[in-house]
């Protein structure tokens, strides 16, 4: 009897060491490896919005505005980088889209989602996001019509991802001509 309550003890030790040395090496690995980490994050959220308006020199914080940018070039404030998400059919779609100091769209990139592959995923693909530059938030809805050519076309199967999309880059361009007084 006396020895299988040695046995437990010993065994219940080991484990809790076990436990131990693992959260230690779990902790100093990611003490060392979070900062490269949040590095290697700013480095792609600053490459994404260069990407957005390759034309601006710098990328400032919008007071009041949280996870807004103001692209500037020469001083002088040219696009905002609007985070927007809007629901898909596939659950949530995040976006970050440039929007003209005059409330038009510039571009955007879809930094989440879960679509369907090869049709909801395609609002990230040229011929879908082509469509949105320089429409104003009152051009940005979706349409199955191929002769107006001033809406947007929804993808071929995939119209719920389409005007979650589009919804989402509309909202950004309202925000910003909220911003910008509606110039």
């Amino acid at each position: 009897m006396m020895a299988e309550e040695h046995s437990i003890v010993k065994i219940a030790a080991n484990l809790a060491m076990a436990c131990f040395i693992s959260g230690v090496v779990i902790g100093s690995v990611y003490y060392v490896t979070a900062p490269v980490a949040a590095q290697k994050a700013e480095l792609m959220r600053q490459e994404s919005m260069k990407s957005l308006v390759p034309a601006a020199e710098a990328f400032q914080p919008v007071d009041g505005h949280e996870g807004w940018f103001a692209a500037q070039k020469a001083g002088k404030t040219v696009a905002y980088i609007v985070p927007g998400e809007s629901k898909g059919y596939g659950g949530t779609i995040k976006l970050l889209v440039a929007v003209s100091a005059d409330a038009k769209v510039i571009d955007y990139n879809i930094l989440e989602h879960n679509e369907t592959p090869g049709l909801g995923d395609n609002a990230q693909k040229p011929a879908f996001r082509g469509q949105f530059a320089g429409k104003g938030a009152a051009q940005l809805m979706v349409t199955k019509n191929p002769a107006d050519k001033d809406a947007i076309q929804a993808m071929t199967g995939a119209t719920i991802s389409s005007r979650a999309v589009t919804k989402g880059v509309k909202q950004a361009v309202e925000e910003v001509a909220q911003l910008t007084g509606g110039k």
